[in-house]
């Protein structure tokens, strides 16, 4: 399977993120989101990045220029259907996602590759709703993706060999290191990383320590970058709740049971740095933890 022009389904942090390694492997890419202001904020994030690539080194002004000239935005999702491979990456809700697909599919080419770059939903339930489970897969990029070198590749129970082996060589491509999961909630990344940010958050809801003494405690006594506060808040505090409930439902095991505490932050609104407060205010100038 030759893949050049890639579609990508999302205009967010990761939707962005995915369009802006595509372009500057060498990629086609159309990008499209329902919002206009979403994909122009999205060509606004991806210029910036780029810059920071070019004032690292990592690419160069010509490099940068060609990578933004791969990249096309619409807001008419069946604009992708000559595409040789669709990449999903709207919001981490199964009944979007699907919806999603059941529009797309009339307009596909009979080779087209389907992926979905959730983080915790059944491959194999997403792939039975199209008309292809055989050319759908797990197609899991870490955020934030230029900087990440992971992407885990998820077989569905159907997903045949060309189509593992076509999304693999796009990874290589992108001079990115691939991780084969299982199709288990979660897979392999989150399966490990969510509960431990589950954990951090009960620390915090039984009075165990603070914000500010949990982060501070995994930086230095774990050698993490990020607190896991701190990296739940970057990642999205509803994100986290969907892919533990994920892994409660999936598994009926009570460990993975989302904390109350991160429940009634999402209740709240406060969904970390998008929203600007989680289990930091990021309305002033530094952070300010909130509990």
């Amino acid at each position: 399977m030759s893949i050049e022009r890639i579609g990508v389904v999302g205009a967010g942090q990761m939707g962005n993120g995915i369009a802006h390694v595509c372009a500057l492997a060498g990629y086609e890419v159309l990008m499209t989101d329902i919002s206009d202001d979403a994909l122009s904020a999205a060509m606004v994030s991806v210029g910036k990045n780029m810059d920071r690539q070019v004032s690292k080194g990592l690419i160069t002004e010509d490099e940068k220029a060609e990578g933004l000239r791969r990249i096309a935005t619409t807001m008419t999702l069946t604009d992708l259907g000559p595409t040789d491979l669709v990449i999903e990456a709207a919001t981490e809700r199964e009944t979007v996602k699907q919806a999603i697909f059941e529009d797309l599919l009339p307009h596909l080419t009979p080779d087209t590759i389907l992926t979905s770059n959730t983080s915790s939903i059944s491959i194999t339930r997403l792939a039975a709703r199209t008309d292809r489970p055989e050319k759908f897969m797990g197609f899991h990029f870490m955020n934030p993706v230029p900087i990440m070198q992971l992407v885990e590749l998820i077989r569905g129970i159907a997903t045949d060999a060309p189509t593992f082996d076509a999304c693999k060589g796009v990874v290589d491509r992108l001079g990115k290191t691939s991780a084969t999961a299982e199709d288990f909630p979660a897979f392999i990344v989150n399966r490990i990383l969510m509960p431990m940010i589950n954990e951090a958050i009960y620390a915090l809801y039984e009075g165990v320590g603070n914000v500010e003494s949990i982060d501070v405690s995994l930086k230095l006594g774990a050698n993490h970058p990020m607190g896991p506060l701190e990296l739940a808040d970057f990642i999205g505090l509803d994100t986290c709740l969907a892919i533990m409930t994920v892994l409660h439902d999936g598994l009926s095991d009570t460990k993975y049971r989302p904390c109350p505490l991160l429940t009634k932050y999402v209740e709240a609104g406060w969904l970390g740095r998008k929203t600007k407060r989680g289990f930091y205010d990021y309305r002033g100038e530094t952070p300010v933890p909130t509990r």
